[in-house]
């Protein structure tokens, strides 16, 4: 395990002013958590800027690609002018990849798998270049999110802050979660939103280790930005009156359920727009194609698609026009998303995907309010919610769904129905399809995570090589006084009972054991212990730790017995939970 700094020796080989930053910290003999908020301070603050400068190169970008030139042509030069100037920015994006060698990647999935396999440890320099990738892309017209380069540029200066400390790959993790949630904060001036999708989908815990100097970290980058952003919401948020109660609870789980199809459409057609340009050769040509194909929809679409590189959503996709025309922008915009990324431009998928559930929602709405002309609804409401939905169902990130929704309207009137259309969403999108944006990009390069965790570990690991091969055990005819005996022998809150050749007749709690000798008065010294067995789930010993704690959760189980077969369940030995966590974290060290 690598160890933080502690001597002299150490921080002279950092160069100033690292030194000194070093040098300061051991003379104030600050516990861990202390360090932790004051490092995330830093880094929220450098986040901040680093999304400024960010947003700043791609104004210049924009300004020399679109609008100089493009003031100087009449509308029908301009109209042939933009699909080429979407083709030359995804090419050129695609050439700066190229010239810097980068390996693939440098996008959130990546931060996960930083966090979860590699110690936290988010290179600079690659990072650096695909950011200046995502500008042209973005600045070109092309259909991409600024928030992922953001989250990213975050997570690499909280890697490097760590790295430059030589911190334990412990607290690195919690410093690259800070820079993520600085880098969400600061584009969406969304505190909540930046922090939670960091503890969520970055870090994977919650704990008060990982969650105070992460929410600092997203507070001052939203503080920091202000001054050069505005204070104001990312985009318009249009009125939406009021919602009704019978609305909520009868209307908006149908919407949860429509954007948990429309997530799973969407993470499908974005894999299978990518399968498709791999085929492309040679390799430069796709990059053009897929800038030409976007530029069509955008013109197609009338310029509502086209960007400036900022998070903009018209205000006609809140219910402004035909809820089939609503539809259909959702649909075009989840496409050239698809092409943008999949041809070889690089970018974020937070905002288009804002996009598309702003123009789905309202889309419902608009045809549920034609339908139900009485009910009093509001699309612009729907839009909003939709916006949720969509996140939650395509980014698998509920939660933070709820809380940047929340935050631009600052209305807790929309809580309930963000809650709901949210929790749907995301549990209808992971039924119909098996990977969301996210862990689906991982889960093509072979690498499988969840929330922060490698799932990998927990399928290549067999319970046979983690369960415990000598529990404590009675026998199904052990009087009430011999099974209390063998409770103080185990470390187990649950004891198995087993028949005289061994076989599993189920399991006695330490509830049902304190039930036996509260309520049955006179009758317990009577009792047997297979009269207090309980039936229980088992898993055999070829099993994966995947489906043996699976089976652990269906029940809430503490502890699983393993068996032999379903068929012939000799007993030969138990898994509890604390079994699983202490051979992943092993495992986890090996590969860090």
């Amino acid at each position: 395990m690598v160890k933080t700094l502690s001597s002299a020796n150490t921080v002279g080989k950092l160069g100033a002013p690292w030194t000194r930053i070093v040098a300061w910290l051991e003379r104030r003999d600050w516990d861990e958590g202390t360090q932790l908020m004051i490092l995330a301070l830093g880094i929220g603050a450098a986040s901040a800027l680093g999304v400024v400068a960010f947003y700043r190169l791609i104004d210049l970008a924009y300004g020399l690609l679109v609008t100089t030139i493009g003031a100087r042509l009449n509308p029908v030069a301009l109209a042939f002018y933009r699909p080429l100037v979407t083709a030359i920015a995804l090419w050129l994006a695609w050439a700066i990849v190229k010239w810097a060698r980068l390996p693939e990647g440098q996008t959130v999935p990546d931060v996960q798998l930083a966090v979860a396999k590699r110690g936290g440890i988010v290179p600079f320099r690659p990072v650096v270049f695909r950011t200046l990738a995502a500008v042209v892309t973005l600045a070109g017209g092309g259909s991409a999110g600024s928030e992922g380069p953001t989250a990213v540029l975050g997570s690499a200066i909280g890697s490097a802050t760590g790295r430059a400390l030589r911190f334990q790959p412990r607290r690195l993790k919690i410093l690259v979660g800070c820079g993520a949630a600085a880098g969400i904060s600061a584009a969406f001036n969304a505190p909540f939103a930046g922090a939670f999708f960091a503890l969520e989908e970055v870090i994977g815990s919650f704990s008060i280790g990982a969650f105070s100097p992460v929410v600092i970290a997203s507070v001052v980058a939203a503080i920091t930005v202000r001054p050069f952003l505005g204070s104001h919401p990312a985009f318009h948020i249009p009125p939406y009156g009021s919602i009704r109660p019978a609305a909520i609870f009868l209307l908006y789980p149908l919407l949860g359920v429509a954007c948990g199809l429309a997530s799973a459409l969407y993470s499908r057609m974005f894999f299978a727009t990518a399968d498709l340009f791999q085929r492309v050769r040679p390799l430069w040509i796709r990059p053009l194609l897929g800038g030409l194909a976007v530029g069509l929809l955008v013109y197609a679409g009338g310029g509502a698609l086209a960007g400036t590189g900022h998070l903009a959503i018209p205000i006609e996709m809140f219910g402004g026009i035909a809820w089939y025309l609503l539809l259909g922008f959702a649909f075009a915009k989840a496409l050239a998303t698809s092409l943008t990324i999949g041809s070889g431009g690089s970018g974020g998928l937070f905002t288009p995907t804002l996009f598309v559930g702003a123009a789905f929602g309202s889309g419902i709405g608009v045809l549920a309010q034609e339908l139900l002309p009485h009910f009093g609804l509001h699309p612009e409401a729907w839009g909003l919610v939709g916006m949720a939905g969509l996140i939650a169902g395509t980014v698998h990130a509920p939660i933070t769904a709820i809380f940047m929704v929340f935050e631009m309207t600052d209305d807790y009137n929309l809580v309930p129905p963000l809650m709901i259309v949210s929790v749907i969403a995301y549990a209808t999108a992971r039924r119909f399809a098996k990977h969301g944006l996210y862990d689906g990009w991982l889960a093509r390069r072979g690498e499988h995570l969840a929330h922060g965790a490698d799932r990998a570990i927990m399928h290549r690991l067999l319970v046979r090589d983690v369960m415990n091969t000598a529990p404590v055990s009675v026998q199904a005819g052990a009087r009430l006084s011999e099974v209390i005996a063998a409770t103080s022998e185990s470390r187990f809150t649950t004891i198995p009972v087993v028949d005289a050749d061994g076989m599993l007749q189920g399991v006695i709690t330490f509830a049902e054991l304190r039930l036996a000798l509260l309520d049955r008065g006179e009758l317990a010294p009577l009792l047997l212990a297979e009269d207090l067995a309980e039936p229980t789930e088992v898993a055999r010993a070829s099993d994966t730790l995947q489906t043996a704690l699976a089976k652990l959760n269906a029940r809430a189980a503490d502890l699983l017995p393993i068996v032999e077969s379903e068929s012939h369940p000799r007993l030969l030995g138990v898994l509890t939970r604390e079994d699983v966590l202490a051979s992943y974290e092993r495992e986890l060290m090996h590969e860090v």
